[in-house]
């Protein structure tokens, strides 16, 4: 039996599909309309109470509920996709520039942006357009960041693609759809990542040109 895959095209879910097609995983893809509320269905809150995307449920074993908890068991569970590195300094780092990706770049910054309702009780945001400005400048600040940490060329960390890729991907297809800027080795590191196949194949799946 085929594992089941709760999606959004275009939303952090496209991290996941990712790993999922360069493992070649066999799954069924099952796509929730957010504007719509299928992630507030009963029968959706049944598997993911928390009503968030991604969630993954394997063949065997609760289903998993976050792109983090995904990823790391994705990358024990298929040692073969190299999805973390052997090395442990090396795996540590890639851990590290996941949790960057998922916490900075999209749980501070992002969700400022596409979600700005949630935050009008902040201190300052006097209306939507101030939360949508301080997001937008927490994703710059951070991109900058991760600019300084991004090897010149080549993948986030080692020589294989990893789950911090995969995480930084989906951030920074965000950006360029936002018209964020990227600085100069973040804006590689999506060039290289858009060139994939695996890539152009996802995009290509979720109704997005490559």
């Amino acid at each position: 039996m085929a594992m089941k895959f709760y999606m959004t095209p275009g939303s952090c879910s496209t991290g996941i599909h990712i790993l999922l097609e360069a493992l070649e995983l066999p799954f069924e893809a099952w796509v929730l309309n957010l504007p719509a509320g299928d992630h507030l269905k009963p029968e959706y809150l049944a598997i993911n109470p928390r009503g968030t995307i991604p969630t993954l449920v394997p063949d065997e074993g609760p289903p998993l509920t976050d792109f983090r908890s995904i990823a790391l068991w994705l990358a024990e569970r298929y040692p073969r996709g190299r999805l973390l590195p052997d090395d442990p300094a090396l795996a540590a780092r890639a851990v590290e520039l996941l949790d960057f990706a998922l916490g900075q770049l999209h749980g501070e910054g992002f969700r400022r942006i596409f979600t700005a309702e949630r935050y009008l009780a902040e201190p300052g945001a006097r209306a939507r357009g101030d939360v949508i400005a301080h997001g937008r400048e927490i994703v710059t600040q951070a991109l900058t960041l991760l600019d300084r940490r991004l090897p010149a060329a080549g993948y986030a960390v080692g020589e294989h693609f990893t789950v911090a890729d995969a995480a930084l991907f989906y951030n920074e297809f965000w950006a360029d759809r936002t018209d964020i800027p990227l600085p100069p080795r973040v804006a590689a590191h999506y060039r290289r990542l858009r060139a994939l196949p695996v890539v152009r194949q996802v995009l290509a799946e979720e109704g997005y040109r490559s």
